[in-house]
């Protein structure tokens, strides 16, 4: 009898160990920005696992994932940086290491973080696993752009300076820094292109964009796109474009363009311009799906409630959507059979089939904002 028990304790034990064990890759963070919070989502079957509190102000919050996808780095506007525990569902630590911070990012080899700041301006970078103070680069001005490059590398664009900087971290403790002055007026955001060789930097105090060939940084900023609104006035801008998010489709890279209703394309092999895109509104965000056949994009306020799809072969929009009020961001699982848009005034993230665009789900939010998958840990420049 007492061998019986025994074993069926075994297999109970192993039931209850089985039922906590899952894998990362379909998880994901939706930022509840007026919360506080961040959701925790799982994408296979298209459900909200958790609500996780206490992350502070996250009106303007990004998020990067460690390498094997366990816990996700939140990057918040008071300077708070806090990391999740995604299997676990709760904090493993937070600190508030900056008093206005704008993103970060995670070095190529997984092992440091770093924060972008606003005030005092500079990055500082931590130890991924323990969150330990290493280094931090002062600059002066506003940190914007920040994005990984090979080599343990730290791109990033000073607004006031009208710079790029190139931090290696290689010895994290006394980072090296490469300094690309005069790359044009007002840099707001920034990317590295999916291969990791160039850095794009998007211009508001100017039409135009500034590029670095990160395998030659020593021949400092190239102007592309330079003028495209030549001759003809902006329109009030109401929300900055970003560039941080899946613009390259083959070889093309769309751009939202500053205080104008169009998308630019550009030739990443030419390095000019393809074609632009008249569109529904100022575009925020521009993101190619997996796979590379369509670009969606959203727009700034006051036409911030649609979402529109542009065919790459046919360079013009094919598809106009609705998903709610106040459309913020959108996110494509892996291989681009989902989208996922976030409607910060109707407290809702909608999800689309990728290739119909029927309207799979709506799980309820409270004001949604930014949208990050784990797919992003195995992606450079994210």
């Amino acid at each position: 009898m007492t061998r019986i028990f025994s074993i069926f304790i075994v297999f109970f034990l192993m039931g209850c160990s089985n039922a906590l064990i899952r894998g990362t890759g379909d998880l994901g963070l939706v930022v509840e920005r007026a919360s506080g919070r961040v959701m925790l989502i799982e994408t296979t079957g298209r459900s909200t696992l958790a609500h996780i509190e206490g992350l502070g102000d996250l009106s303007h919050a990004s998020v990067v994932f460690s390498r094997d996808a366990r816990y996700g780095y939140v990057f918040g506007r008071d300077g708070g940086l806090t990391k999740v525990d995604l299997l676990r569902a709760r904090i493993e630590r937070r600190i508030v290491q900056s008093g206005n911070a704008i993103g970060g990012a995670i070095s190529q080899d997984g092992r440091l973080v770093a924060v972008a700041n606003y005030t005092p301006g500079g990055i500082r970078i931590f130890d991924a696993a323990t969150l330990e103070p290493l280094s931090e680069v002062s600059t002066g001005a506003k940190v914007v752009g920040i994005a990984d490059a090979p080599g343990n590398r730290f791109v990033f664009s000073l607004f006031e300076a009208g710079e790029i900087w190139i931090v290696d971290a290689s010895d994290p403790r006394n980072p090296g820094v490469q300094k690309i002055p005069s790359i044009g007026k007002q840099p707001y955001d920034g990317f590295v292109t999916p291969n990791g060789r160039h850095y794009i930097a998007g211009l508001f105090g100017e039409d135009g964009l500034a590029l670095v060939d990160l395998w030659n940084p020593q021949d400092g900023a190239r102007r592309i796109l330079d003028g495209y609104g030549r001759g003809e006035e902006p329109l009030p801008v109401f929300k900055m474009p970003h560039l941080r998010g899946w613009a390259v489709a083959g070889r093309y890279i769309f751009l939202p363009a500053v205080g104008r209703h169009e998308v630019l394309v550009l030739d990443s092999v030419t390095w000019r311009e393809a074609a632009r895109i008249p569109v529904h509104g100022q575009p925020v965000f521009a993101v190619a799906q997996p796979g590379g056949r369509r670009v969606w994009v959203n727009f700034a306020f006051p036409r911030n409630d649609a979402v529109q799809v542009i065919d790459v072969a046919a360079m013009q929009v094919v598809k106009s959507l609705r998903p709610g009020r106040t459309v913020l961001h959108l996110e494509f699982t892996p291989r681009g059979e989902q989208a996922w848009v976030s409607s910060r005034d109707d407290g809702v993230v909608v999800v689309y089939d990728g290739a119909s665009y029927a309207e799979l789900a709506r799980l309820p939010a409270e004001s949604p904002s930014g949208i990050f998958l784990t797919s992003r840990a195995a992606m450079t420049g994210f």
